[in-house]
């Protein structure tokens, strides 16, 4: 079984995020952010990730610091969880809609860690997140799960868009990470990802 845990704590936040990649969904998210715990609760489910995280951070000043370390320690999850990506599919493609809005995501297990995100929010706080985190989150997870990731959003309902963004991304990634026995070793021309 895949699987990693991971404790994070500096001066301004404490992390403890526990992750089983081949699970089936369930997940106990406490952020101290509702609607931060709702989508990730969605990304698990959605990806049949089991994820339990326990996040405190000084949302006194604001939620960058929280939102950025949860991408940091959970993209460091799944890159401890993926171990040596044998046998791994690698590649992930989503696109999912959630009433007027869609999202679209592709991602590729490469170890490299680029990204791109074209979603606009029309507010600056959706709950008490702040619209401009969302990207910031996807920013933090690809660089330190080594994932590019690309994603795309449209849609009038900020909640709507954002969610389906999280939903997207949980079936894409359960999509690159399945394992395919077909695969020798690495799927890559160089041998390495």
């Amino acid at each position: 079984m895949r699987k990693a845990k991971v404790n994070r704590k500096t001066d301004e936040t404490n992390i403890e995020i526990s992750l089983v990649i081949d699970g089936s969904g369930k997940s106990d998210i406490k952020t101290g952010l509702g609607f931060f715990d709702h989508v990730l609760s969605s990304f698990a489910r959605h990806g049949l990730f089991d994820l339990n995280i326990r996040a405190e951070g000084d949302l006194e000043v604001d939620d960058h610091h929280l939102i950025e370390d949860l991408g940091i320690s959970l993209g460091m999850a799944f890159k401890d969880a993926l171990k040596d990506k044998k046998k791994v599919r690698r590649f992930g493609n989503a696109k999912i809609p959630m009433d007027e809005s869609i999202a679209d995501i592709a991602l590729d297990i490469d170890g490299r860690g680029f990204f791109k995100f074209n979603a606009e929010f029309g507010g600056e706080k959706i709950g008490a997140v702040s619209s401009n985190m969302i990207e910031h989150f996807f920013e933090s997870f690809s660089r330190n799960a080594g994932i590019t990731i690309h994603v795309s959003a449209d849609g009038k309902n900020d909640h709507h868009k954002a969610e389906a963004i999280f939903k997207a991304f949980g079936v894409c990634l359960d999509e690159a990470i399945g394992i395919d026995d077909r695969i020798v070793g690495i799927k890559s021309t160089k041998g390495v990802l």
